[in-house]
């Protein structure tokens, strides 16, 4: 059993940052996949970024070079650094882990807002 308890998010102006964390408690390993999908308002959830602790991350295109998802193993953590923020990356980000021979586990989702 996982549970994945995520904290950052709230309101930003267009240009700014924000940091996401996900903190898992339970069944993670180094070979764990975690990070974060995203879901915009009437939009299907996407990947966003995410990866094993041991391993590169990989990154949806449209957050390459802005967005920058960094782990801790030893506090369980993965953090979701958000930079230079545009208006479409307004979503609910939610985190999640990938372990084997289970469904994905998911945190409860972290709002970010993004004004022009």
């Amino acid at each position: 059993q996982v549970r994945l308890v995520e904290s950052g998010g709230g309101l930003v102006r267009t240009g700014g940052s924000l940091r996401l964390s996900c903190t898992a408690s339970g069944s993670i390993f180094r070979s764990t996949n975690m990070g974060w999908h995203r879901r915009a308002p009437g939009k299907q959830r996407e990947f966003v970024a995410g990866g094993t602790f041991s391993g590169s991350p990989d990154y949806a295109d449209s957050v390459k070079g802005r967005f920058t998802i960094s782990k801790d193993y030893a506090k369980k953590t993965v953090y979701l650094q958000m930079n230079s923020l545009k208006p479409d990356d307004t979503a609910v980000y939610s985190c999640y882990a990938l372990v084997a021979g289970s469904l994905p586990y998911w945190g409860q989702g972290a709002q970010v807002t993004v004004s022009s």
